[in-house]
This record gives C-alpha cells, structure tokens and sequence, in this order.
C-alpha cells in the first residue's frame, strides 16, 4: 500500500497521447480493458481506441468476441455494436462516435468470447463527460465494474475483504475521499486512472486470501489502520487546485514513511542501543 500512494506522483509527469485513458477489469477479473479517446466535441466524431489486456501479463489478449453501447445520461443509446464483434487483434480501432451533446455518457463493453471459446458475459463500464461536465470528476463507475460495485469493488478490493462488507465504514471512507478529493483534480484523474491499473494486478489475490485465512486478515487491518487515518485527514482539508493536490498528497506520502518505516526503524535503533549499553 505504501508503494501505491508513491505511484501518486507519477501520473503527473506523464503526458499520455491520447486525450483521456482509463483501464478497468471486467466484472471477475478475466480481462483488463484500456480505453482511450481524444478531446471530445460535440457534434464530431471522436476517435475511440480499445485494447483488451491480459490481467497477468498486461499484454494485449488475442481474438475477443465483444459488444459495446454507449448511453447518455437518460439511458438513451447512440451507439450500438449490431451484433457480437470479434477481434483477432484484441484491439479495436476506427471506432468513432459522435456525441450529440454536453453530458454525462456510459460506454459499456461486454465481453462473450477468448480464444474462439465462448464464456459466460462479462462487462465492464466507463463513464465518458463531454463538455461542461469534463470538469466534474471522473468517478470510475465500475472501478472493476459490478464486481467492483459489489463485493469486489468500489475501488476498494482489499478493504472490502478486510472490513468484511462494502458498507463499512473504512470503505465508505476511502470511497468518499476517492469521489469527493481526489477526482476533484486532474491530477487525481490521472493518478486513479494508473492507480486502478496497478492496483487491481495484485488486489484480488491478496482478497481472496484475506477470505481463505483469517489471520492474514487481521494483519492486513492492522497494517491498514495507520493508513486510513491519515488519508482521513485529506477530509479536513480544502483542496481547490492541482498544487494543493500535490502539496497534500506528498504530505500523506511522507507522513505514512514516517509510520510504517521511520518509527520501526526508530524503534530498532532505540532497542539495539539500548542492548549495547546492558
């Protein structure tokens, strides 16, 4: 965890080539997909780009049956595959869609088939904001999609398994702090969009063993205590632009060295000196 929030930074310096990218798993974690889109206007076509990722390897996964629709704000549809696609490149590209207006919109990818075998659907969704709305935050609906909504979700994999329910108020609280505080930047954006990227390569795993034994469970939320409390202070603060985001995030970053490497470290210094002078 300590070495996520040091990814914190390094969204910042990375200027990627597409206007907005976002990667997300599927519902159980089969497949990642990456999005990427230019600078949307309204009335034009907008170029997308999909790749669908191996979990494991993070390379991109051959021969996918896949639909996708896109609805607006009202659940209308203005884009529709007609039937199930197949790509032997695992990407998709020339998709273009035109936005008729300023708003909120859901792309939605369901996935049927890998490798030619056909598997039980699996989905994943990826708010897209035009206009005006663009600068409200990006709140990565399905942050694993309904798993991720679920049990398994929320953006919050690990501390759902470690506080036992999605409701808790640990998880409520990083899921607070991640719509209310962080996605109320670019910067913030950037760092869960690479965040989730990252994350979600190890984070059902460590889940699954939390459920399978419950003693790496309390020590998970033990060591997540220290953390929680100082995200909690983000709560207290007023971030109105990215040099606060920054300036607070690296606060929060030296804070939690501090805790879980300093103090130990102090610790030990204090007991060997201690043992030399008996």
């Amino acid at each position: 965890m300590k070495v996520l929030l040091l990814l914190l930074m390094v969204p910042l310096i990375i200027s990627p080539v597409f206007a907005e990218t976002q990667t997300l798993p599927t519902e159980k974690n089969t497949l990642d997909v990456k999005l990427n889109y230019d600078e949307i206007s309204v009335g034009e076509l907008t170029n997308l780009q999909i790749d669908f990722l191996n979990p494991f390897t993070k390379d991109i996964q051959v021969h996918v049956d896949y639909e996708i629709q896109i609805t607006n704000e009202n659940g209308e549809t203005i884009f529709q595959t007609p039937n199930l696609i197949h790509t032997s490149e695992g990407s998709v590209r020339g998709l273009k869609v035109d936005f008729p207006e300023n708003g909120n919109y859901n792309l939605n990818i369901s996935i049927e088939g890998i490798l030619f075998s056909p598997i039980p659907k699996e989905s994943v969704s990826f708010p897209i904001l035009v206009g005006q709305a663009s600068a409200q935050p990006q709140t990565i609906e399905t942050e694993v999609s309904n798993d991720t909504k679920s049990d398994e979700g929320g953006g919050c994999l690990i501390a759902t398994a470690t506080f036992g329910s999605e409701f808790a108020p640990q998880v409520q609280q990083l899921r607070e702090l991640r719509d209310n505080t962080i996605l109320q930047t670019k910067s913030g954006v950037s760092f869960m969009t690479s965040f989730n990227q990252f994350y979600y390569s190890f984070s059902p795993s460590v889940a699954d063993l939390e459920r399978e034994q419950p003693i790496f469970k309390e020590f998970v939320k033990i060591t997540l205590t220290p953390m929680l409390s100082s995200l909690s202070l983000l709560n207290h603060v007023e971030i109105n632009s990215e040099q606060d985001m920054i300036g607070y995030g690296l606060s929060i970053i030296i804070l939690n060295i501090g805790m879980y490497f300093g103090l130990p470290i102090f610790g030990i210094l204090k007991l060997y000196q201690s043992k030399r002078q008996n």
